[in-house]
This record gives structure tokens, sequence and C-alpha cells, in this order.
């Protein structure tokens, strides 16, 4: 759009399916988003219009709301269920609080997507290792486009927490500080367009899917999560003794409770379940611990104040508006319902059948598809709708015959 025809309030229109459209560029059946394939319109948050950094034409970026022609919010739109959740907090006199960690891969350009990511040339002229995990010259070799984020996030009014090089060659981790999930979403969301754009300036492809390459770590989107009264902004997960409460037992039981179900809108996408399924730290288990990275649910070290759960099954690949809402859905269900956890586990341990996670994206859509509690919380008409979308997703990839049958099993009897 102009810019005079957006200060005029002109207002932007969207088709409905738009929202169902799946990662190749189609649509589900009409008949999940109305027949009629009506428009939505696109309604600008005031607070989210930036103007871009790193374009040279004078260009700006408007993160908007998708709100039916009536007014309410569209239930396809997953900013608006996470806008819904954080809403049925504020009901009870809570607001939730939550912090993302992203991991991302820094390549070179992969024109040619049937050869493996490459890490890029740095200005030593040679490509990493992988030996620079947590180094304080880790990304010495990309300076430069390094610099850039950092000046366009601060253009952005994104805080940034800390940045360090992760396990896998050339991979690295932001974490974005704690604050209002609406508002965490935006800026992981604004964050992970950034890169890609700043990436694009320097000759380099950033990549967030979850395990771009094999015998690597994966990339994660932890999610870290409090539960502060919305008048005293008192963290509700520790007494006044600094001992946990009933109330940060019963998010563990609802995220224990929900995690199963909801897995395919922590991880939607058929590569998610090559993180989790080859895991390095990357848990696929709803199993909770005091500082075990090998729980799907970890309980961070920290004073009484910052008392939070982490939930680690995201991966980078993840919508954060999905899968924010649907973590503190999960939790707020655990609140309501005093469901109680199972015993923390520490050290090496096996996940007990009733807290193991789907490791397919088949099982996982088949999990969400019989799940009522996921229909509940989210409306029939979105699980129904982001399912045939996924479903679209995983019967294209089942339409493509990969290089590993080609090698292995075409030699066969």
């Amino acid at each position: 759009m102009t810019a005079e025809g957006f200060l005029e309030g002109r207002r932007l229109q969207l088709a409905r399916g738009v929202l169902l459209q799946c990662i190749m560029g189609g649509y589900p059946p009409s008949r999940f988003y109305g027949s009629d394939d009506g428009d939505l319109a696109l309604v600008a948050d005031p607070k989210q219009i930036h103007r871009l950094p790193w374009s040279q034409q004078p260009r700006a970026l408007a993160i908007c709301d998708a709100d039916e022609l009536t007014g309410e919010s569209s239930r396809l739109s997953t900013r608006g269920q996470l806008k819904a959740v954080v809403a049925r907090y504020a009901a009870l006199g809570l607001a939730p609080v939550v912090a993302t960690e992203l991991e991302f891969f820094v390549f070179a350009p992969n024109p040619d997507p049937t050869q493996p990511f490459q890490p890029p040339m740095g200005l030593d002229g040679r490509r990493e290792d992988g030996h620079s995990a947590f180094s304080v010259c880790s990304n010495n070799g990309l300076r430069p486009f390094f610099s850039e984020v950092y000046a366009c996030m601060a253009a952005l009014g994104l805080p940034r927490d800390t940045f360090m090089h992760e396990m896998g060659v050339s991979q690295f981790e932001i974490n974005l500080l704690h604050g209002d999930p609406l508002l965490l979403a935006d800026q992981t969301f604004l964050f992970k367009h950034l890169l890609k754009e700043v990436a694009l300036k320097h000759g380099l492809t950033v990549v967030c899917m979850a395990k771009p390459l094999a015998h690597t770590p994966g990339s994660s989107m932890h999610i870290h999560q409090s539960v502060v009264e919305a008048d005293s902004g008192r963290n509700v997960f520790s007494d006044e003794a600094g001992e946990p409460t009933a109330a940060f037992r019963h998010f563990i039981g609802g995220q224990q409770a929900c995690l199963a179900d909801f897995t395919a809108l922590f991880a939607p996408n058929v590569n998610s379940y090559q993180r989790l399924c080859h895991p390095f730290a990357s848990p696929n288990n709803a199993c909770w611990s005091h500082d075990n990275r090998s729980a799907g649910l970890r309980i961070p070290a920290s004073s009484p104040v910052a008392r939070r759960v982490e939930n680690r099954l995201p991966g980078a690949d993840a919508n954060p508006y999905l899968a924010i809402a649907a973590s503190l859905a999960a939790g707020l269900y655990g609140i309501e319902h005093h469901l109680e956890p199972s015993a923390a586990i520490q050290g090496e341990f096996e996940v007990p059948d009733n807290l193991s996670l789907p490791c397919t994206l088949h099982a996982a859509l088949e999990r969400l598809k019989r799940s009522h509690l996921a229909k509940e919380l989210f409306g029939t008409e979105f699980i129904e709708g982001y399912i045939a979308s996924k479903t679209l997703e995983l019967t294209s990839f089942f339409d493509e015959i990969t290089p590993w049958e080609r090698r292995v099993l075409a030699a066969q009897a």
C-alpha cells in the first residue's frame, strides 16, 4: 500500500482463505474458510508500525490484526488467538509474561536445494568447521552482517538480552527480553523477518528450519513463561516465603496435559520432527525437571521472583503467535482445573508412555484431530482449518521420493 493510502486510513482487505494458505501456496477446500471466501479487514496495530532500516527505498511494515468485517477478530488469525488467550488470563486478574529464545543458522546461498547447506565464507576466507560454539570470537567472520543486524534491531526497538554462537555449524541464538506475550510474538516475528532481509543484503541465507543439517543440533524457539498478578506484578509461581505455589504446579500440570494434543502447533512441519527425534537437548516429552535440558518442561535455576516454566518443544520454524498461545492456554487450563503434575525427573530417565509426544507430523495431526480440548480452547474452525492446511503440506512431502530412498532402497530385492 502507498504511504498516502495508509495515512488516509484506507482499509486493506484480504481474502479469508489466505489465513489457511499452505507453505507451497495452495489452499484446503473452501469449506474450511467459508465457501464465499469473503474478505477480512487488516487492521494495523499502531504500536507495530516500523520503517524498515535495511531498505534503501523508504518503506514501512505494519503488523495487522485480521478482523471480520463485523469487527471481531477472525478465529483463523493466530495473532487473534494469542490475544484471546491473554484476555482469558486478564479475566482472572492475571497477566502472563514470556520470553523467547530463537536459534537460527547463517549459510552461504543455496540455489540448488538438492545440495546440503554450507556455512558462509568468513572474513578470513574460510568456512567455519563447527569449533566456534560459545567462543568470544565466534561471529567475527560474519561481523558486517551481525553489525547491521544489531543496528536494525535498535532501529526497530527490539531489545535483546544475549546473543551467542550455538552448538551447530554457523548456528546462533538470540534471547529476547521477557514481557507481554503479544509484544514478544511481534518481536520474534520481526526479528526473523529482519534476519532474512539483512542476510540477503550481505549475500547470505538465514535458515529457521528446525533441522537444516544432519548430525547437527536443530534450532529451537524455547518459550519461558511466568504469570503475575495484573495489579501488583507479583509472580504467582512463588509465595511470600519464595516457595513454589499451587498455581506453579497447576501450570505445569496443564502443560503436561496438553503438550501431546498440541504438538502439531509447536512442531508444524515435516522437518520439525527431525529435530525432535534426533535430539541434541531437544526433548520430545512432557516430563518436567529442575534445570534438566532433557525434559520438555524445564524449570531454570532462578530467584523466586523469576520462577518460570520453559517449554522446550517449539522449534525455530514454529509460528510465534500460535506457539505462545498454545503454551499459555495449556498452562491456564491447568490453573483453572487444578491439575497436578507428575513427579519431577532428574538425571538420566526414561520417558513414561503417558508423557511421550507424537514423533511425526502425521501422528501429531492425528492427535490434534482427536483433541476435544484443542477445539474447546481454540475453536473448531481454527483447528480443523489448521489440520486441513498441514495435511496438504504433508501430502506434498509424500509426493516426492527422497535421495535416501533412491540411494538405499533401489538396490534391494
